[in-house]
């Protein structure tokens, strides 16, 4: 609702006497959107702006720079003032009221509060009069405001903050003194309903906005039979009941405080909030080198006018810019239950899912790709929640952002979608739901062949007998799902019948480790992980990653020996470790461990590997074929495994830490 439509609809509540002094709030609207709209001296409205914003017009009919910006200055030069002058008139009418009706007001509270025979009803009345004005001055300030929103946005100049605080001596702003009636009206309400002398004393009078929440919340308690006291006990009948839920209205207020004094920005608003009562619903903080903007969605629980006035003070001596909006609906209690279900709702966030999207590139994110991924998600209608650096490099490479989700977007779709986006651009978005369970992995189970590793460990085998292009060949057809992983290694291991098991030994030696493995599993150890390698590979290989690794656990497949000890007879024994055995020994180390599959993170490049990756939490397609990155949940084309930590939440600052504790 358009606040002109709701100050006419809250109007209707007022007595008669009251209507004519409200703030004409259409009439300052309409002052400006006749005739300030387009004389904005930032000349965001010139038009048409492909003339005037060329260096020299191409059309000479068009004013040039400075000639517009002439004209506009003109305008805003003898429209502003009138605007300011019309203004005044209307905050010095609805000021003049206030002061003739406070008065009166005054009078009736204190006589009710003197008198020791007032009756419920006299306290009631007392306490609408009093609510009935605190609600007079905080709608006319609230159309003030509005309407110099209003004008700066259409003018380019900024006459909002200056001219609130000329108005901070006005009287309609010292009004504290009258306000802080309201808890011993409280009290003597209480008292002449019945209740024990110890609540009212329990007020601890005089008081302030906080002692008047107390209090209502008693009242609303009482109300509803609830309370110390039934309906029944009341010494005389009573619309407590309606007069508790005006006493609960609540104005929602948006504030925002940029600044270069970090810290300082946000203790002063803080400071605002605790002189004021305010509670708070949601806060957002982001800072960018110096610069900090601190927001914060506060219910107003009583219509405290001062709190502007202390803002934009502390906007001033701390060199910010002050921005804040006051929410057009009143609030009822029923929808403070919950404040920060409210607050998501405002957003809306209704029927949303949260997600955590880590995009990465080791190269640095272009903005190209920002753009397209941005334009994504608008096209999808997914809202940013918080951004969040991860890495600390000279060029921007790796973001969380935190997402709100439509809950009729598929993962899946989500998920092939980012694929092309990003395989253009050389980056990685890995699409995560946000849980509990998201930055509290425990047990991380790695492939190793062309994961932990460079090599496939039987291609490095066969290299050493001669034989390495018949096996790279079955080897490429296996990680491609064309054949059958255990069918494909009966075939490799066969070519390997008759070669020496010193072989073993100089593969060990040939082993390059996957830039970022030895980082990746200091780290991992450091935070309390459980690490394992299932490899489709051989077991010596597998315990000797491990071992260089400092890994926990290593399962691979075991190379038949002859009897003699010195040659492998193209077999294996024991069980073969394919996609199936992965998933397996994966399920058996998190039962071993006591750890939940939603704590477990799996990292593989293969089909075989497949299973495994889904039996995970998070799986890692980690330079993988183009089949696996389509299955897995996510995926990392980078060189470095360290980039693992990304997807697991960690900064590199926070990374590099955990290295230091080893």
């Amino acid at each position: 609702m358009k606040y002109g439509n709701y100050l006419a609809q809250q109007q209707n509540d007022f007595p008669e006497s009251w209507r004519k002094h409200f703030i004409d709030y259409d009439t300052l609207k309409g002052f400006l959107k006749g005739l300030m709209v387009d004389t904005n001296v930032r000349l965001t409205t010139a038009f048409p702006p492909t003339h005037v914003f060329q260096f020299v017009p191409s059309d000479p009919q068009e004013p040039t720079f400075d000639q517009l910006l002439s004209t506009r200055l003109s305008t805003v030069a003898k429209l502003t003032p009138q605007f300011i002058r019309l203004l005044d008139a209307e905050v010095q009418k609805f000021n003049n009221f206030f002061v003739a009706i406070k008065d009166n007001t005054k009078k009736r509270v204190q006589s009710t509060l003197d008198s020791p025979t007032a009756d419920v009803k006299e306290c009631e009345q007392s306490l609408r009069d009093l609510l009935m004005l605190e609600r007079f001055v905080f709608l006319n300030f609230t159309a003030v405001a509005k309407a110099l929103k209003k004008h700066d946005k259409w003018s380019g100049l900024q006459v909002r903050e200056p001219y609130l605080m000329r108005t901070s001596g006005m009287s309609f702003v010292q009004s504290t003194s009258l306000m802080r009636l309201k808890p011993e009206l409280l009290a003597k309400l209480t008292s002449a309903m019945g209740a024990p002398n110890t609540f009212a004393e329990s007020l601890d009078l005089p008081t302030d906005s906080a002692s008047i929440v107390n209090a209502t919340a008693e009242l609303r308690s009482i109300a509803s039979g609830e309370g110390m006291l039934q309906a029944k006990d009341l010494k005389a009948e009573s619309t407590i009941g309606p007069l508790v839920e005006l006493m609960h209205e609540t104005q929602t207020v948006m504030i925002s405080l940029r600044g270069p004094h970090g810290t300082d920005i946000i203790g002063a608003v803080l400071g605002c909030l605790k002189k004021h009562h305010c509670k708070i619903a949601d806060f957002s903080l982001s800072r960018l080198h110096h610069d900090v903007t601190f927001g914060v969605l506060v219910y107003l629980q009583n219509r405290d006018v001062d709190l502007f006035g202390d803002l934009v003070t502390a906007a001033q001596k701390w060199d910010g810019t002050l921005s804040f909006d006051v929410q057009d609906a009143r609030l009822k209690a029923s929808k403070l239950a919950d404040a920060s279900e409210y607050a998501l709702s405002e957003a809306p966030y209704a029927r949303r899912v949260k997600y955590i999207a880590t995009v990465l590139n080791e190269r640095g994110l272009t903005p190209e790709f920002l753009s397209d991924w941005l334009n994504w998600l608008l096209e999808k209608k997914i809202s940013v929640e918080q951004m969040r650096r991860l890495d600390s490099h000279s060029t921007l490479m790796c973001v969380e952002f935190r997402l709100s989700v439509p809950d009729t977007l598929s993962p899946d779709e989500m998920k092939s979608e980012l694929i092309a986006i990003s395989t253009g651009h050389q980056a990685d978005v890995a699409l995560q739901p946000d849980n509990v369970f998201r930055r509290q992995k425990r047990l991380v189970v790695f492939d190793m062949d062309s994961t932990l590793i460079q090599q496939e460990v039987i291609d490095e085998i066969a290299r050493a007998t001669g034989i390495e292009k018949k096996v790279a060949a079955i080897t490429e057809s296996a990680m491609q799902g064309e054949i059958d992983f255990k069918e494909s290694l009966a075939r490799r291991v066969a070519l390997l019948k008759g070669t020496p098991v010193t072989a073993l030994e100089d593969v060990k030696r040939s082993l390059l480790f996957t830039e970022g493995a030895q980082y990746l599993c200091r780290a991992l150890k450091s935070a309390g992980f459980k690490l394992a390698v299932i490899s489709g590979g051989f077991m010596p290989l597998a315990k000797y990653v491990k071992a260089e690794l400092g890994l926990d656990y290593a399962f691979a497949n075991q190379l038949q020996v002859s009897a003699d000890g010195k040659s492998l007879t193209g077999v294996t024994v024991g069980p073969v470790v394919d996609a199936t055995r992965k998933a397996e020994l994966l399920e058996v180390i998190a039962q071993a461990e006591g750890i939940a599959l939603d704590q477990v993170v799996a990292v593989g490049d293969g089909a075989n590997d497949l299973l495994m990756l889904g039996k995970a939490s998070l799986g890692i397609a980690f330079n993988a074929k183009p089949r696996v990155q389509q299955q897995a949940r996510a995926r990392i084309n980078q060189k470095s495994l360290a980039n693992i930590l990304y997807l697991m939440g960690y900064s590199e600052s926070e990374a590099a830490e955990l290295q230091l504790q080893l």
